[in-house]
């Protein structure tokens, strides 16, 4: 029997790391399909995904890894096989735009995850969700409720062992210890305006200024707010005959796209963090 995995390795630069990972899987006859490598001059640490297929199980290889390569090279590594698909919980607050889409590549076999449950603050994507025989969880939150709200949460994502979190929109913020719990796990959207238009209708903002790009960001959340490793970022363009309507119409679009296209950069395990950077293996 052939298994298929796919091995996600940092470490320090040094002489004899892509010989060492291709000697452990030949050693095994393991078959390379794709692999891709960087070395940032910056750091000084070397990246690289390979996708393989061999004839031993997944936790088979990662004893064996640990001792041969990992241990030597003092490597951050994974290796996870190419069927496994991570739990996912998705959060939204007012806006469903981008939960709707990640309902609909999901629905649609095109995100390699299982939707778990949608958490919300409100109820309006309730039928929504259910449509997709999706659990809808609605945690209500203000000022005297935050706390025990995100205690909820947290209860809800060990419950349903979820592996990665979005939030599609989700209009709170997370506390620093939320976080800290799921560090590179967590990932956000939010339009590219900030910080240069901040605060409430940032697209009106961005009317009355007469901009000529629109976009959106993806990003890990951490601690600091919207400055987590950025994942992937897209633009548009627009002019003045667009009213702020149609300005976010378009920042829409970009928003879905680009938290599409970082969720499942995240799920086919093609992004490493280098400190506050991404590498991302496309």
């Amino acid at each position: 029997m052939t298994y298929r995995h796919i091995l996600t390795l940092s470490c320090p630069d040094r002489i004899g790391i892509v010989a060492a990972v291709a000697g452990f899987l030949a050693g095994r006859e393991g078959n390379i399909l794709a692999s891709a490598q960087y070395n940032d001059p910056d750091t000084a640490r070397f990246f690289m995904r390979v996708r393989f297929e061999i004839g031993h199980g997944a936790e088979e290889l990662r004893t064996a890894f640990a001792e041969e390569v990992g241990v030597p090279f003092a490597m951050e590594w994974e290796i996870v096989s190419s069927d496994f698909r991570p739990r996912m919980l998705v959060l939204v607050s007012k806006f469903g735009h981008c939960l709707n889409d990640l309902l609909y590549r999901h629905g649609a076999d095109l995100l390699p995850a299982e939707i778990t449950a949608v958490v919300s603050n409100h109820r309006d994507f309730e039928r929504l969700t259910a449509s997709y025989e999706i659990p809808f969880h609605h945690l209500p939150v203000n000022a005297q409720t935050k706390a025990a709200q995100e205690e909820a949460l947290a209860s809800l994502i060990a419950k349903e062992r979820i592996d990665l979190v979005v939030l599609a929109r989700y209009m709170q913020v997370l506390s620093p210890g939320f976080c800290a719990s799921m560090p590179g796990r967590i990932i956000n959207i939010h339009h590219s305006f900030l910080p240069s238009f901040k605060g409430a209708a940032p697209y009106t903002q961005a009317h009355l200024r007469g901009v000529k790009l629109i976009g959106a960001t993806a990003h890990y959340v951490t601690a600091d707010l919207d400055e987590g490793p950025i994942i992937e970022q897209d633009v548009t363009r627009v002019d003045h005959t667009m009213s702020p309507d149609e300005l976010m119409a378009a920042g829409r679009d970009v928003e879905c796209s680009v938290l599409a296209r970082a969720v499942r950069y995240h799920l086919e395990r093609r992004v490493l963090l280098n400190g506050a950077r991404t590498v991302i293996f496309r």
